[in-house]
């Protein structure tokens, strides 16, 4: 059925105990309400943090749909941007939250279908189900479905639905199954407004529903709401395991800035896995916090502050001539300069890097004569100038300087070898262009956020003699630092908190602690373009493959998949990260 798509009124609802239907939008425009089981799911996770605006909960982070519905294993519901998030191709769809009468469609379990082309039932969207519902409560044979902007009319005696222009036929039939959940709508005390479900009220950061009359006028809400502290199950959830992967100036001193989410995504409700216990990890670990360069102690502050002060301000009594004592500055009170934007937070340096030179210099040896052979960075003969010198300079490596690397005796200019680390992260490590030999700590540009693990007792497919652990990532939005390509300017994160399975198995846990150390190496993610989506400027893997689905393997993402921890471990060598780091610890 090809629907055109209607504009959707924000839906106001006076009561204080509502029916939820939470529904995704196809490319056409059409909306397709999710089943009941589902949406009691997305409901639960929806509501779970406390302290929102009339009891809605928090819209700081993600919804896996496949702990409700297995076949749902690839998509999250990405919260701040209501949208659905598929992990495996990246497709994004709009998503939306109704309200319903417990006497409507949805709140007795009514669902009205049609037939596809392919012999497939398709929902109507709620609204549609509800109206269709009406009409046959009101003895009505024929139902014209204009009023809700579809050129539709639906007859009740032959089940059968026509298009009102081209007179094509299709049948529709009416379903009864579970009820939709219900939810409780708590205004503030004191509000006497209605409440609105639609998404700009939802996001609103005010303390209650706003009054008709703005409700939908407003311009400027903003896009994640600062999170509430999590309220954990003491013995499931009590001592999780928690990791930072760099010293980095934390972004809570803006005055605008989230903070970072440390909300558990699985609080409270725990994943549907029948009566299977459920088990965390105990140790913990925090990345210490650094200050920002400049702030490092009080008083050096306050003197700098007082001086600029003293120096600049119009209040202040100056001398008309010439100042030649000292003494003759008058002196005033401190003032609190204002703190720094999130931009600049973000910008700020965080451990000083080492000289570039001094990090070729520290894994080459020149040699006093070239090799007859060829440079494989500049294509030049390693006997002629390198082919960098007209775009690198340098005070202590000359344009023919030649080097061999001291591990795997690779030769090439020094002068080319400085330019490609200048091209990269510059965090003192290099990797040899020709047998990617690293030199050094590798170490990438993957944002703030916190890796979480857990386990259970639930086979994988293929692992059916051990458990299951759970990797849980979570990074928020942020802005992009100066080691990322537009530093300043804001980075996306979708599809957050992602869900990624290994076997609780001996290689399971090897695979578990490599992938401890890659985290805190920044590895695992990094900012750049999405190779399914085309977005610029968002959060993506970072060639280190994980398995996001637990008990099926139609997208390539899941299990059985016999070689999985065999190549994940050649991924993490590949980027330095080996057995010998465990025992460096």
């Amino acid at each position: 059925m090809a629907m055109a798509p209607s504009s959707s009124l924000a839906q106001v609802y006076t009561s204080p105990v509502a029916v939820v239907v939470w529904e995704w939008q196809d490319e056409m425009g059409i909306w397709h309400p999710y089943s009941a089981t589902v949406c009691n799911y997305i409901e639960q996770q929806f509501v779970q943090q406390k302290g929102q605006r009339f009891g809605l909960g928090s819209l700081a982070h993600s919804i896996p749909l496949g702990q409700a519905d297995p076949s749902l294993a690839p998509y999250i519901i990405d919260l701040p941007s209501w949208t659905q998030f598929r992990q495996d191709t990246g497709t994004m769809r709009a998503v939306r939250r109704h309200l319903f009468s417990q006497l409507s469609a949805p709140g007795r379990g009514i669902v009205w279908e049609w037939l596809n082309d392919d012999g497939s039932w398709i929902a109507y969207e709620a609204s549609i189900c509800d109206y269709l519902e009406q009409q046959l409560a009101r003895g009505n044979q024929l139902v014209d479905l204009a009023p809700l902007g579809y050129n539709y009319v639906v007859n009740y005696a032959t089940h059968i639905q026509t298009n009102k222009v081209s007179n094509y036929c299709r049948s529709v039939r009416r379903q009864a199954g579970p009820p939709y959940p219900v939810t409780t709508i708590i205004a503030p005390p004191g509000h006497t407004g209605v409440a609105c479900s639609c998404h700009q009220c939802l996001n609103s950061g005010g303390t209650g529903p706003v009054s008709g009359r703005y409700r939908h006028s407003m311009t400027s809400l903003p896009a994640y709401p600062t999170p509430q502290t999590p309220q954990r199950t003491a013995v499931i959830f009590g001592a999780h395991q928690a990791f930072a992967p760099y010293n980095k100036p934390s972004l809570s001193g803006a005055r605008s800035a989230p903070r970072l989410n440390t909300t558990n995504p699985w609080g409270g409700v725990l994943p549907s896995l029948g009566n299977q216990p459920f088990y965390c990890s105990s140790l913990s670990h925090l990345g210490p916090q650094r200050q920002p360069p400049g702030s490092s102690t009080a008083s050096g502050a306050s003197q700098l502050h007082t001086l600029n002060f003293a120096l600049f301000s119009p209040s202040a009594s100056m001398p008309s001539g010439p100042v030649s004592n000292p003494g003759s500055i008058p002196t005033t009170v401190p003032v609190q300069m204002p703190k720094p934007s999130r931009v600049q937070q973000a910008l700020a340096g965080g451990t000083p890097k080492p000289e570039p030179e001094q990090v070729i210099r520290n894994y080459t040896e020149e040699l006093k004569t070239a090799p007859d052979e060829d440079c494989i960075i500049c294509m030049e003969k390693l006997s002629m100038v390198s082919g960098y010198s007209d775009v690198t300079n340098s005070m202590s490596i000359v344009p023919v300087a030649v080097g061999r690397l001291t591990k795997c005796s690779h030769a090439f200019h020094l002068l080319c070898l400085l330019a490609m680390y200048c091209n990269g992260n510059k965090d003192g490590s290099l990797q040899c262009p020709s047998c990617k030999t690293i030199y050094g700590e590798k170490t990438g540009t993957q944002p703030r956020g916190k890796m979480e693990v857990f386990s259970f007792q639930v086979s994988l497919p293929g692992h059916e003699d051990c458990g299951t652990i759970l990797i849980v990532y979570n990074i928020p939005h942020g802005i992009q630092g100066p080691e990322h390509p537009n530093p300043g300017k804001p980075f996306t994160a979708r599809g957050f908190p992602r869900q990624c399975y290994l076997p609780d198995n001996a290689q399971g846990r090897k695979v578990l602690e490599l992938l401890k150390v890659a985290w805190k190496r920044r590895l695992i993610f990094t900012v750049g373009t999405s190779s399914t989506t085309g977005e610029t400027d968002t959060v993506v893997w970072n060639e280190i493959h994980h398995k996001t689905e637990m008990d099926r393997n139609v997208t390539g993402h899941g299990y059985p998949d016999p070689n999985y921890l065999q190549n994940v471990l050649a991924e993490l060598a590949a980027q330095g990260v080996t057995e010998d780091c465990l025992e460096q610890q």
